[in-house]
């Protein structure tokens, strides 16, 4: 017997859905039968992204937009819902690096991080919230953290502190919206190879903190994030889902490969 999600005709929306975690994320979904919608800042990698799911069968909706622009980003859940009928799962997977050292960061720089790492997704499981709520069917708000959530980076200071706190106001959210039936969750990536993190990792070594002995795929985040929107993971609620092939789950994370018997 097929292993079913339950996710045909599902409304999801995923925000920074053009490209890497995203865009395989929307892919998945579609797969399952669900209606995704995608938002993206850049009009030509979300003409992309359409294209080449067109090219597997799969239909997507998309539209350009800024999501710290609040009225912007409520519209396109209303488009959304106008469109594909509900809102069933929400996605907050949009985001924003800025690496340089602490002394340098100027205000504007912190505010950048700040309002799309973590302002946005506060607006964002807002309006979904509201919108599930008024349904009447409940829903699922999966937010993207980082693993510098859990241990923070020398040189990233204002992303370190942005995932953290996302971390934190996923817990909260799922507290106060559980009598709703809407779950709440975070997601923790590990070293997954996209373009956002391709420069960085050809300039690391950062297998040795992985005893999966891989970097991760934007496929592997996808996998993980389709089930636990699904009502096969109803009860899972409240905590941060960790997809980082066990980095650093030891302080020796290549023992095995270097002490077999």
């Amino acid at each position: 017997m097929a292993f079913e999600l339950g996710l045909e005709g599902k409304v999801v929306v995923i925000t920074g859905g053009a490209s890497g975690i995203g865009f395989a994320t929307a892919v998945e979904f579609a797969r399952q039968g669900a209606k995704v919608a995608i938002c993206g800042r850049t009009v030509g990698k979300l003409m992309k992204a359409k294209e080449q799911m067109q090219e597997q069968g799969l239909d997507v909706y998309t539209e350009a937009l800024d999501i710290c622009d609040v009225e912007k980003f409520y519209a396109f859940g209303d488009h959304v819902c106008e469109r594909l009928g509900r809102l069933d799962i929400w996605i907050n997977n949009a985001g924003v690096s800025i690496t340089k050292p602490f002394l340098e960061f100027t205000d504007e720089e912190w505010d950048t991080v700040m309002n799309i790492n973590l302002k946005a997704v506060f607006h964002g499981c807002q309006y979904a919230a509201r919108k599930m709520i008024d349904q009447g069917h409940g829903g699922v708000i999966l937010n993207a953290a980082s693993f510098q959530a859990v241990m923070p980076a020398a040189a990233a200071v204002p992303y370190g502190a942005s995932k953290a706190a996302v971390v934190s106001l996923s817990r909260t959210l799922a507290g106060e919206l559980a009598v709703h039936n809407i779950r709440v969750l975070s997601y923790i990536p590990g070293v997954i190879s996209t373009p956002m993190a391709d420069e960085w990792l050809n300039e690391t070594n950062q297998i040795q903190n992985i005893p999966s002995d891989r970097y991760g795929r934007p496929e592997d985040l996808a996998n993980a994030l389709v089930f636990v929107a699904s009502d096969r993971a109803s009860y899972i609620n409240g905590v941060h889902i960790d997809v980082t092939g066990g980095k650093f789950c030891v302080q020796n994370p290549r023992f095995s490969y270097t002490n077999q018997t």
